[in-house]
């Protein structure tokens, strides 16, 4: 009897491990039906064109949630409602659910991808400096402004160009924090400080709406990587995340992809040359 009621708990027990695996994998699979049934995703956004832009009346546009919305009406979720965040806020909302999903240029790095299961790539780019006409300090990458004792760079809090300048040693106190693209640009403009770091295709829009003859791009920073970004989703919506490459990959191979992204200056040939294993193993 003894040896009856020890296999009986061992059972009971294997039965309860297969009913928490079987529930945990239900509420993964159960995100995609949450979303259908809410008729939006709530999507993290950071203002920052062409990869997202909030118009006046509020409609949400960009390459990054322009994807992220025709994925999602193929995936049967009827639209996307976007909150602007700074970047360094986004992976915390996501996993806090505020989110659910990040679309906004989130350039993926190792400890990104361990935070969070990022979708296949869909916008790459690279570095680039917002500088006074003629470069008067002669910036050709974050080294030249470490170098300078005297010199400032703005760049978005918790962002890769942040941490790009960090790594290559420019002093905490001369790496300023820059709220979004506008404030950037006045502060370049003002001399508040001598450079503003942002991705290329980021840099020139800015330009382009400033008509500012006494700016010049200096692009691409050297030394300084190309990056893809890509849909980032909580852990434990592997799933979701999953159903999103599904659709990703059929709108790559139908030509779809390129004609969303490649109006807003960014090359489809691009992100469909690497994968997100790649890029999350890259140093």
């Amino acid at each position: 009897m003894k040896k009856l009621g020890i296999l009986a708990g061992v059972a009971g027990l294997a039965l309860t491990a297969v009913l928490a695996a079987s529930s945990t994998g239900s509420a993964d699979d159960n995100k995609l039906e949450q979303l259908k049934a809410q008729g939006f995703a709530r999507v993290a956004i950071a203002n920052e064109p062409p990869y997202t832009a909030v118009a006046a009346d509020g409609k949400v546009s960009g390459a990054a949630p322009d994807v992220a919305r025709e994925v999602f009406k193929r995936l049967g979720v009827g639209d996307i409602v976007a909150s602007i965040s700074e970047y360094g806020a986004m992976i915390p909302g996501l996993q806090a659910g505020r989110f659910d999903v990040v679309t906004a240029g989130l350039f993926m790095k190792p400890e990104r991808c361990a935070a969070v299961v990022y979708s296949e790539p869909v916008l790459c780019d690279a570095e680039a400096m917002l500088v006074k006409k003629g470069n008067p300090k002669g910036f050709k990458s974050y080294e030249d402004v470490a170098k300078d004792t005297s010199a400032t760079i703005g760049a978005p809090g918790g962002g890769t160009e942040e941490k790009l300048a960090l790594n290559a040693g420019v002093p905490r106190e001369r790496v300023i924090v820059v709220p979004d693209g506008q404030s950037g640009l006045k502060m370049l403009q003002d001399g508040r400080i001598d450079a503003y770091s942002l991705p290329v295709l980021s840099i020139n829009d800015l330009v382009k709406k400033a008509n500012d003859p006494n700016l010049e791009v200096i692009a691409p920073v050297q030394g300084a990587p190309v990056y893809c970004d890509g849909a980032a989703f909580k852990k434990g919506d592997e799933a979701l995340r999953d159903a999103f490459d599904v659709e990703l990959a059929k709108m790559k191979k139908s030509g779809e992809f390129a004609k969303i992204i490649e109006p807003y200056g960014f090359s489809a040939a691009a992100a469909m040359s690497t994968t997100r294993d790649k890029l999350c193993a890259a140093k």
